[in-house]
């Protein structure tokens, strides 16, 4: 490294200016790309964000955390292979495409299936892939290559075995069940699409005729509508007050409609009025019941949410308006009791936030507690490990109580179910994945073997897009698995992944269902870590969202902060599984420990002389303290960063390097380095020494800072393309120790901190020559400071310097305890004495309420009886420094006066 190198270095760090110059230089490299060979294998695929989406502040935190994971992996020299890809979200995808027709004046209904996936393509290939690119900004060290597309042929195809498959193991049946239905999207939904919100509603109390009498029975409903679709009234046969009414008529209010009022024990007699309207066709619970007594089903709503005609009455009516509707009318009949405010939770859709209506509808179904099984063992018993494990409780609560899976969706974006029909009957069905051989196993099934294609229709609806997520960690290494049976050379490889990083809320959504593909059909865990990460939040905890207004442009940040700028304001602020309360104020520490770098960096290059040539080293057992303490200090932190990386504490591990950076090599290192004299050039063996140390700090701090520091490794010294920042080796926990340097050292700097305290409280000029007398705790320590008295006459302006524990203490002195020793600064002609005075009196009386405190502790018997002996011995420890202390300072004061 030489003068010339150098010249150009810009005196500001300038994000924009290299960002994308790395990055480009990255990915011509290919360094990112992964190929199986004989190195251990470190996988991990995306979290595939919506293929029309755009990056946001949870794709930020999720992508910052594995881009750190897979970055580190290189480094330690494992076949690091991170694959990328975007999900066809069906319900999402297809809404916008919806949304996008209605403004041109088209509804879903003027075109056939295949001109509407033509549109839906046609958005897909002008949006999609947008987030990607994206993530290029952040910096994402992604294999590019292995870029993935869940609905792309080779995964369509795999998610089509995969249905065939159950379906031959028992697994997918078809049955009209009560499901979950979106009437904004018009589909039925999983259990676990579904967000209950605690809401405040009423709860009306109405009167229901009992037939051929005077007497009436009170229900009470929150959704009053639903009494147009009433088929029975219940009550529990042991409730006494309406024992006599058991077997006789109630008439339904408005429509008339005569229902028998039949006993069932389910009936709570505590709750409400004890009485039951059951409507089988919009309530789950009255379903099983009207199953169990054999009641008329009657489904007054359409699947948008309407009120069906033939009912009778608010034909054609959204069912909110048809509530208001029946409510007034249920008023004017004389038939409303009463109204009153109550909180229940109601569902709402997790993609359009339309209100939920438990709707009977003919779909297909997958059995899971088999499947369930083998995901609860291998969690609980740490096969597979979450991070942080509190979550095994709610994941283990959610598999035992598992529900089956409602996984056809009434839609058309998306894997559309290998179903065909040739009948009107139940089982009027084959499962194929083609036409031609739907044809011909229909022809078998049916008997007529005149069929033909005309006379079959392949079901319309697709399936649940976590349907082929779920697959999403076998099928972007081998489709074909599924189907063949037979691991391809990659799944051999790269299958089970190392780490899954991703949020709780799709816990069930996904992490679940993925272990679930991964023993149904590879006998293997997907994964053997989870690192659950937290939501973003805004300072009000509330989730950053677009709605809400609350969330910052994630590009934005990066162009105002860097893209390793905003990395590090992420990971401060994101310790594992718990939320993060997002503040702009970290990413511009973040972007301030950039400049805080450049600036270090830039120093000492400034510091190489016009025609020497430099090579960087790291000091090792030179007998400099500080160089011992240094690299005592990156010893340390690289054992203290292992062990934060083995439990996921990302967080705790960047600020372990962060203030060795910053704290430690700026701070106190490189001023240590400096020349005796002001305007000399740095010492050559300094400089190369500090150079060496820099390049291990920029490899310890490259996973969560990638531009800036292979920036710095790039000046350092000339560099190969095989000898890049990004593919080098992670620093090796050296074999040399030096804790007494480190211990030694940590005194010095406290001393050189109390004597600049003394500077600052004494309002002294930063250049006042100095006398200082540091009388040592102990002659051993006083000759080790002696060895580094040199430190103290290079960090301060010393004048002369004594380290004796014998040496007299001088008078009018301003003095200071650090750990058992006294440091003295004469001060008769610096300051102002009685200023001193005020100063100490101030501190005894600030000890004397200290020790106060511990001696009343210690004399409490309750505390020390109970109290462990550790923390006794600690405030004994605490009384004797306060006491120590307070002598010395009394002394000093008398010293004074």
């Amino acid at each position: 490294m030489n003068n010339k190198q150098h010249q150009d270095i810009p005196k500001q760090y300038i994000p924009s200016a290299i960002e994308e110059k790395w990055y480009s230089y990255w990915e011509e490299n290919g360094y990112f790309h992964s190929e199986p060979d004989e190195r251990e294998s470190y996988s991990v695929v995306i979290p595939p964000p919506n293929v029309t989406g755009v990056l946001h502040m949870g794709h930020m935190l999720n992508n910052t955390i594995q881009d750190v994971l897979v970055r580190r992996a290189r480094m330690l020299g494992k076949n690091a292979c991170w694959v990328p890809g975007t999900d066809h979200a069906s319900i999402a995808t297809e809404a916008k495409v919806v949304q996008k027709l209605r403004k041109e004046g088209i509804t879903k209904r003027d075109l056939k299936r295949d001109e509407f996936l033509e549109h839906a393509w046609d958005w897909t290939r002008e949006h999609g892939g947008i987030i990607l690119q994206q993530l290029k900004k952040l910096g994402a060290s992604c294999d590019w290559e292995r870029t993935r597309f869940t609905l792309e042929d080779e995964l369509y195809e795999a998610v089509i075995d995969c249905f065939i498959d159950l379906y031959k193991r028992g697994y997918i049946y078809r049955g009209q069940r009560m499901v979950n239905w979106d009437p904004s999207a018009q589909t039925a939904l999983s259990d676990e699409e579904v967000i209950h919100k605690e809401v405040q509603s009423k709860l009306y109390y109405v009167r229901y005729p009992v037939k051929d009498s005077g007497e009436y029975v009170t229900i009470a409903t929150t959704r009053p509508e639903t009494i147009l679709a009433d088929t029975a009234v219940c009550v529990n046969p042991k409730d006494e007050r309406y024992s006599s009414l058991i077997g006789k008529i109630a008439v339904i209010p408005m429509v008339n409609r005569p229902v028998p009022i039949i006993a069932d024990e389910y009936v709570d007699p505590e709750f409400g009025t004890g009485c039951l309207k059951i409507t089988p066709a919009h309530d789950p619970n009255d379903y099983e019941l009207g199953l169990k007594h054999n009641l008329e089903i009657i489904d007054m709503l359409y699947p948008d949410g309407t009120v069906a005609y033939g009912i009778g009455f608010y034909e054609g009516k959204d069912r909110f308006e048809a509530r208001k509707l029946i409510v007034a009318d249920l008023e004017n009949e004389g038939l409303l009791v009463k109204v009153e405010e109550m909180a229940n939770k109601v569902g709402y859709s997790e993609r359009t936030d339309a209100v939920i209506e438990p709707r009977l509808s003919l779909q297909w179904f997958l059995r899971m507690n088999e499947l369930g099984k083998p995901a609860l063992e291998n969690v609980m018993n740490d096969n597979i490990r979450f991070h942080p494990e509190k979550f095994k409780n709610s994941y283990r609560n959610w598999i035992e109580n598992i529900r089956d899976w409602c996984i056809s969706r009434q839609l058309w974006w998306g894997h559309r179910i290998p179903a065909w029909y040739f009948g009107d009957g139940e089982s009027d069905y084959v499962i194929a994945r083609t036409e031609q051989e739907a044809i011909e196993k229909a022809k078998v099934k049916s008997g007529n073997y005149d069929m033909n294609r005309a006379d079959i229709r392949q079901d319309d609806d697709v399936l649940d897009t976590w349907f082929s997520s779920w697959l999403w960690p076998i099928s972007v290494f081998d489709p074909e698995f599924i189907k063949s049976k037979k691991a391809n050379k990659e799944l051999k490889y790269y299958y089970p992944t190392q780490d899954l990083v991703t949020a709780p809320e799709i816990m069930f959504f996904w992490v679940a269902r993925m272990i679930m593909a991964g023993y149904a059909f590879a006998g293997e865990k997907p994964f053997s870590n989870v690192y659950y990460h937290g939501i973003v939040r805004d300072q009000k905890r509330r989730k950053m969202s677009k709605s809400l207004g609350n969330s910052p442009d994630p590009l934005k940040l990066i162009e105002q902060y860097g893209a390793d700028g905003t990395r590090v304001g992420m990971l401060f602020s994101s310790p594992a599984g718990n939320d993060l309360l997002f503040d702009e104020a970290l990413c511009e520490q973040g972007r301030n420990f950039s400049n805080k770098i450049w600036n270090a960096f830039r120093f000492l290059s400034l510091n190489i002389e016009e025609g020497k040539y430099y090579t960087p080293s790291a000091a090792f057992d030179t007998g400099n303290l500080a160089d011992s303490w240094m690299m005592e200090r990156i010893r340390t932190t690289l054992l203290g960063m292992g062990e934060d990386f083995t439990k996921y504490r990302l967080n705790e591990a960047l600020k372990k390097i962060y203030s060795l950076v910053w704290d430690d090599f700026c701070d106190w290192y490189i001023e240590l380095c400096k020349a005796d004299q002001p305007g000399q050039h740095m010492p050559g063996e300094n400089l190369e020494r500090a150079l060496g140390i820099f390049e291990i700090l920029m490899k310890m701090l490259h996973p969560f800072m990638p531009f800036i520091t292979e920036e710095i490794w790039q000046r350092i010294r000339p560099r190969s393309a095989d000898e890049a920042l990004t593919i080098s080796t992670w620093p090796a926990v050296p074999d040399y120790k030096f804790p007494d340097a480190e211990k030694l050292f940590i005194s010095v700097q406290a001393h050189v901190s109390a004597i600049r305290n003394i500077q600052a409280e004494m309002n002294l000029a930063p250049k006042t020559a100095l006398t200082i007398l540091i009388k040592p705790k102990t002659e051993e320590f006083g000759s080790q400071l002696n060895e580094a008295r040199w430190i103290y006459t290079k960090l301060l302006p010393v004048q002369k310097i004594t380290i004796d524990i014998s040496a007299a203490k001088p008078k009018a002195s301003a003095s200071a305890v650090v750990d058992g020793s006294e440091i003295y600064i004469p001060l008769e002609g610096l300051i102002d004495l009685e200023k001193e005075r005020e100063r100490i009196q101030k501190e005894i009386s600030r000890l004397d309420g200290f020790l106060k405190s511990v001696t009343s502790k210690l004399s409490n018997k309750g505390f020390v009886e109970n109290a462990p002996n550790t923390v006794i011995d600690k405030e004994r420890q605490k009384k004797y420094d306060a006491e120590n202390s307070l002598r010395k300072l009394t002394e000093q004061l008398e010293e004074l006066n």
